[in-house]
């Protein structure tokens, strides 16, 4: 055995660690040191959390060389030696060695200390919260914490019982165990991988420590009235997050409502990327106030008798548990900063009207992106082969011309703001959420390509001044509606956040879709801003966009520009008067950049 001063900075051959005094090495000097700790630690651990089997020391994970081997305790990564059991168990050696003093209750070890001692800090190294190795919770405010190997823990985690019994399951103790068979816990229905929990072998089940020990009282900041804990024996609803609840129920008794533990704490106001205002929760709602009571994420009835997310500006509503889907998609408005308003509404890009009709409707504009002046016009005879400027589709009913150039603008292209608050920011890649909505600023005269459909353009845009992503007017006008209506299907179309199929207009694989409630039909979002009517040099005519097979014969299913076979059951471009007929695909890749298309809406 080496002390100190007969060693310099070297690694445990074992755990891996810097090796402290005192330790062992090997007589020939080869580098090979151990922990005291290390060195003695038996090859079979029968663990009193564990007693199905014993835990035998392994030279080195038993995982396969592509997966990453983590520690049931601290989920830390184990690279050495490690104590495995069968079941799917693994510890590092200081970890196996330090659950079992506690569960031998030899603390000694252990050193009281506070969190607020400068010596220790609350956050780990990438700066979120630390967590207890016990309940895997933030720590409190003080933690028992071991300066040899560096464990976090509660205090009441430290001392828990080995066995208790509860009303939730009174056929069999509750037993102090890991849970190696990664039960999800009967109170919350979640499951805790690491840790501790209460469990019974014989019943399959097991319950976390602080469900199995709830708290007889609570008062939140969310809340004006304490709630108080009532066990159940059967079932609850949670008036909160209208989600089924077990055992352990919170009860206000002023309110006459009664919710999970975890749902006292719901945030009252939060941001949400696909909505412009903030929405607020409640219990319950008044129906008559809302036109659809549609959630704005899955697009199923919400109950007015249970929690909720609304807008009161807007008519909009979510689940609960709908808001919460993604943690990026959304923040957490501060009470302190709830009453604080969007911003000014957006100034309209018509920076001057010169003459009006009977109507009250402007005639003649002075329009911020055109230097001339601007006249209104349904003449689509004379202009009917034109494109608007602004989003370069075909003109209609009515729009705005410049009388000394080729200028066109449709009369909303025209009636644009400046500026949109917009919180849909690239809603079709990988989100970005801003926490708040962000001014999206009208610009044109530049090529760009739309952050959503990816189309090259030097038609108008939207952009953010903070990140430089720019949207182009048809994604723009496509995200905000609340159903699409295309000419391809005769049900409005819903879009799903989170719908892995193969579009039903391509054939491509989409992660994100425009879906029919009513059939099985989904479509990608380039697809549903994909032109009727395009101009191709295979033809002289406007291929039209064609939703149905049009012959059955084998030799019809080829394409016109790639001369590749076709699947007649997507969509395709077509030339009735010559038979012309292209992919899909194939035709959008060559319109872009000055394609004469029309609204597929």
């Amino acid at each position: 055995m080496l002390n100190e001063e007969q060693f310099g900075v070297v690694d445990c051959s074992r755990c891996g660690e810097k090796v402290s005094a005192p330790c062992f090495s090997c007589v020939e000097c080869c580098g090979f040191y151990l922990h005291k700790t290390c060195a003695e630690a038996p090859l079979e651990l029968n663990h009193p959390f564990h007693c199905h089997h014993p835990l035998v020391l392994s030279q080195n994970p038993p995982c396969a060389s592509y997966e990453r081997c983590v520690c049931d305790f601290c989920d830390e990564t184990c690279e050495k030696f490690i104590y495995h059991c069968s079941c799917g168990l693994n510890f590092h050696i200081k970890c196996a060695l330090f659950t079992f003093n506690i569960a031998e209750r030899n603390l000694k070890e252990l050193e009281h200390v506070a969190l607020e001692d400068p010596s220790f800090s609350s956050k780990n190294d990438g700066g979120n919260l630390r967590k207890c190795f016990g309940c895997w919770e933030p720590l409190a405010i003080y933690t028992y914490f071991s300066l040899d190997c560096g464990f976090n823990l509660h205090k009441k985690c430290a001392e828990l019982p080995l066995k208790m019994d509860r009303l939730c399951h009174r056929k069999h103790p509750l037993v102090l165990q890991f849970n190696c068979e990664r039960h999800a816990c009967k109170v919350c229905q979640l499951t805790q991988r690491r840790g501790f929990v209460y469990g019974c072998s014989p019943c399959e089940l097991a319950i976390h420590i602080d469900c199995a020990s709830p708290l007889p009282v609570i008062e939140h900041k969310s809340h004006q009235h304490p709630f108080t804990l009532f066990w159940r024996q059967i079932p609850f609803i949670c008036d909160a997050c209208g989600t089924e609840g077990h055992h352990v129920a919170y009860i206000c008794w002023t309110c006459s409502i009664m919710i999970h533990k975890k749902c006292i704490s719901l945030p009252r106001t939060i941001q949400h990327a696909f909505h412009v205002h903030r929405v607020f929760h409640t219990y319950f709602i008044r129906k008559e106030y809302f036109e659809s009571l549609n959630c704005l994420w899955c697009h199923e009835v919400v109950d007015t008798e249970l929690g909720s997310y609304f807008c009161a500006d807007c008519n909009v509503i979510f689940h609960v548990n709908c808001v919460f889907k993604k943690q990026e998609w959304y923040c957490i408005v501060s009470q302190e900063n709830e009453e604080d308003k969007s911003l000014d509404i957006p100034v309209n890009s018509i920076t001057k009207v010169l003459e009006t009709n009977d109507d009250g409707e402007a005639t003649v504009i002075e329009h911020c992106k055109h230097k001339h002046y601007l006249m209104l016009s349904d003449n689509i005879r004379e202009h009917g082969d034109k494109c608007c400027d602004g989003c370069f589709l075909f003109i209609s009913p009515k729009f705005y011309h410049c009388s000394r150039y080729d200028f066109f603008l449709h009369k909303s292209c025209a009636e644009l703001p400046k500026m949109k608050l917009f919180s849909k920011h690239n809603i079709c890649g990988e989100t970005e959420f801003f926490s708040g909505s962000k001014p999206f600023i009208l610009t044109s005269d530049c090529m760009f390509s739309c952050e959503l459909c990816e189309y090259l353009s030097n038609g108008f845009s939207y952009k953010c001044n903070e990140c430089g992503s720019q949207i182009c007017l048809r994604c723009l006008d496509l995200f905000l509606q609340d159903a699409v209506k295309i000419p391809g299907h005769k049900h409005p179309l819903l879009f799903y956040y989170d719908y892995e199929e193969q579009c039903c207009a391509c054939g491509r694989d989409i992660i994100r879709a425009f879906c029919c409630k009513d059939c099985n039909f989904h479509i990608c979002n380039l697809c549903v801003i994909r032109p009727t009517r395009v101009r191709h040099k295979c033809d002289e005519h406007l291929l039209i966009l064609t939703y149905d097979k049009i012959n059955d014969y084998v030799k019809y299913h080829y394409c016109d520009i790639c001369e590749k076979e076709r699947d007649p059951k997507l969509w395709f471009y077509h030339c009735k008067t010559c038979d012309t007929s292209a992919h899909n695909p194939d035709v959008t890749i060559l319109l872009t950049g000055n394609a004469e298309t029309s609204n597929p809406w």
